[in-house]
């Protein structure tokens, strides 16, 4: 009896010649009169081991290999594996990581398992069995060899499967196998299955393609030892994992048609699925916002109505010179076709959408963020609402929206975050993908920790966000409230200071095109009303309510004004069901009717209200139009606005006058030469603007000129970038912030 381990190589490469001599002789007779038709248009079947192999990689690999499958319902799961049915249903029971499979090839290939009901394709194991001598039998004959150890305690269907060196792998023993009228297998160096002779991995899944007509070019193979070669025998695609037997490596030959992974399972699977564009492509930077950059309207995608902002400016980051980078974002379904099917119409952008329903949005932003979290960043404490239902709806979208993150971030990605909204993320992502870099702007201001201590749920929220590895603000106001709020937390996450800018060409080459066409009554310097604008989103820490009650106390102080302004309030509509907007709404209304019932004369009336969305050029119109731009923000992160006024002005030679509200970010760069304002002063709002109206034109020209002066002019897309490598940056030594120069 030949024992040495060069009779075990000669037997194991041996096993693989008798494995692809029963494939050739098996598989084109099952196949045989069989064409791919039509039928397997849009097939994708991943046929795949389990040990080493789905199960195998590190738990990242493995998360994201889930939730790709999740995903893609479309590509049909099948287990290829030695397990018995016992054994795999002990898998899918106890790991929350293993996809729910369609179909299960089990026992090295002699069962095959309807994965929806857990019953057996009968028709199919019948072939498969054929000639099996039953395992008592093979146990008897077998008895006698050294080495040979049935393996006890697992459950065996139609083979029998035993543990056996490499050095009792002998002829002698083979030839008994083959007295039987049995085939076998030998793999890792470790296990010996008898089986009948006409079942393998790759027979069964054979028989399995013919009766689902599966064409074999829309299948893809994945294994790592000598048993799953007959897998790679059958004309499909395959993926060889990388820490595979060497055997299975040198039997299967190179080509086209199989990946050799550089990494180990689950790792290896998904570069293949991603390699042959079944699943999206995991990306290096993943842009986290709530919100898509476009909207859905009229029937197709709309673009932002405004280059400026956090949407347009995200969106530029995706330009053909930007980082290879994905927008995670959530997409509510609200019954139209795109939404219903959750994959939606193309947008030209690499967006990763993830479906919301309606009723979840209502909980997780209509309340909680806006009803919760809103008032904190404000400063508004005595407006939270907390709703312990509405907050778990929170929980629930920030769980998901983690683990979409998750699933587009390859690994050592860049994840950028984006404001309140997803505020828990960052403890989740930390969790689950240490391997991430985690930064979040907040776009919104920041409150001061005194404020952000009042939210109900402070504590979760602080863990969390002592997660980042930085945390971005425009103003080092904020910054200082963020360090103070998480003093005490885990982790002390780096702070930036990032204040953003508008895309001042943009703005200064569209607003001189507007002026060249605007009607002659309505260029500069027609007898008119001086015109104060406002234009925001309907919110109160906006303070409109408060505007139009100090146009009311202005002309009561100033007679003499009467007919002599006009406050033109441009107030675009916020997302249907936000209840304190809605309240917002009705108070507004309700005092410019009182205000214009009270002042109104010859046809003229203070207050113009315009509760509807414009183009970013009919916004324009307005700012050429105005005489003062007024910001009377409670609170505010940026205010962009206020630099779009400037900008329109100076480019066009017109000389406009900013009032600006103390809190806003804009103020920390502005301040120095725009007439700031207190707007939870009513009396300061009524003398600043009073101010406004009585300036000088030699006043009006040097406030422009300074203000134009003020404004800088890197562009949105390069502040994106560069946050990108800050959240990447390694902590400095001396300082956990990082200087305004970085700007």
């Amino acid at each position: 009896m030949r024992t040495t381990e060069d009779t075990a190589q000669r037997a194991s490469a041996q096993a693989s010649d008798d494995s692809g001599r029963n494939m050739a002789a098996l598989v084109p007779d099952e196949q045989a009169g069989w064409e791919p038709s039509t039928t397997g248009a849009g097939v994708r079947v991943l046929v795949t081991d389990l040990d080493g192999t789905l199960l195998g990689g590190d738990t990242t690999d493995r998360r994201r290999l889930r939730a790709a499958l999740d995903r893609h319902p479309e590509v049909t799961l099948v287990f290829a594996t030695g397990r018995s049915l016992a054994s795999v249903e002990q898998i899918l029971r106890s790991d929350p990581l293993v996809p729910t499979p369609r179909w299960i090839i089990a026992d090295v290939g002699a069962s095959v398992i309807d994965g929806a009901d857990r019953s057996r394709v009968e028709a199919v194991q019948r072939r498969l069995r054929r000639g099996w001598p039953g395992r008592r039998r093979v146990r008897e004959r077998l008895s006698g060899f050294p080495g040979l150890v049935y393996q006890e305690g697992v459950v065996q269907e139609a083979r029998c499967s035993f543990f056996l060196r490499p050095e009792q792998l002998s002829e002698e023993l083979l030839d008994a196998v083959r007295e039987l009228g049995c085939g076998w297998t030998y793999s890792a160096g470790r296990y010996f299955d008898v089986l009948p002779a006409p079942a393998s991995k790759g027979h069964a899944l054979a028989l399995l393609a013919r009766e689902q007509r599966w064409p074999m070019g829309s299948v893809l193979v994945a294994g790592d030892s000598l048993n799953d070669l007959s897998l790679f025998q059958l004309g499909a695609l395959g993926v060889i994992m990388s820490g595979a037997e060497p055997a299975l490596r040198e039997r299967v030959p190179d080509g086209a048609r199989v990946h050799r992974a550089e990494r180990p399972g689950a790792g290896g699977i998904l570069s293949a699925l991603a390699e042959l564009g079944w699943t999206e492509r995991a990306r290096p930077v993943v842009v986290g916002y709530h919100r898509p950059p476009v909207r859905w309207a009229d029937g197709r995608w709309q673009q932002p109505l405004s280059p400026n902002g956090v949407l347009p400016t995200l969106q530029g980051l995706f330009g053909p010179d930007g980082p290879d980078a994905v927008w995670a974002t959530a997409l509510v379904e609200d019954g139209t076709p795109h939404a219903r099917t959750g994959r939606p119409h193309r947008t030209g952008l690499p967006l990763a959408f993830l479906p919301v329903n309606a009723a979840q949005w209502t909980e997780y932003f209509h309340r909680a963020c806006k009803e919760t979290l809103w008032p904190a960043l404000m400063c508004q404490p005595d407006r939270i609402r907390f709703s312990p239902s509405a907050w778990s709806h929170y929980e629930e979208f920030n769980a998901r929206f983690a683990e979409h993150i998750s699933a587009h971030a390859d690994r050592g990605a860049t994840v950028w975050l984006h404001d309140y909204n997803l505020w828990l993320v960052p403890g989740i992502l930390r969790a689950t993908r240490p391997d991430l870099h985690l930064g979040l702007f907040h776009h919104t201001p920041f409150p001061p920790p005194d404020t952000f201590a009042r939210i109900p749920t402070a504590g979760q929220l602080r863990e969390a966000l002592a997660c980042l590895d930085w945390a971005g603000f425009h103003t080092a106001t904020f910054a200082d409230h963020f360090r103070r709020a998480l003093a005490g937390a885990s982790r002390s996450p780096r702070t930036g200071v990032h204040p953003l800018g508008i895309d001042r060409r943009a703005v200064e080459d569209l607003a001189r095109a507007r002026a060249r066409n605007a009607a002659p009554g309505e260029r500069q310097g027609a007898p008119r009303p001086a015109l104060i604008l406002s234009v925001e989103r309907l919110d109160y820490a906006k303070a409109p309510l408060e505007k139009v009650h100090a146009i009311a106390t202005l002309l009561s102080q100033h007679p003499g004004m009467r007919g002599q302004l006009t406050f033109r309030l441009v107030c675009p509509p916020p997302e249907p069901g936000i209840r304190v907007h809605d309240a917002t709404r009705a108070s507004v209304e309700r005092a410019v009717a009182e205000v214009n019932d009270r002042w109104r004369a010859d046809g003229w009336e203070p207050v113009e209200y315009l509760p509807r969305h414009l183009s970013f050029g009919e916004v324009l119109d307005h700012y050429l139009a105005a005489d003062v731009f007024w910001v009377t923000s409670l609170q505010d992160g940026m205010n962009l606005t206020a630099k779009e006024f400037i900008a329109s002005h100076a480019a066009t030679g017109r000389s406009g006058v900013l009032v600006l509200s103390r809190h806003t970010g804009a103020a920390s760069q502005l301040g120095a030469a725009a007439l700031l304002t207190d707007p939870r002063s009513p009396q300061d709002l009524v003398d600043a603007l009073h101010r406004a109206l009585t300036m000088s034109p030699e006043e009006r020209t040097t406030h422009l000129t300074r203000l134009a002066a003020l404004l800088d002019d890197q562009t949105p897309t390069r502040w994106a970038r560069r946050i990108i490598t800050a959240i990447r940056r390694p902590a400095p030594a001396t300082s956990r912030t990082q200087p305004a120069s970085l700007r």
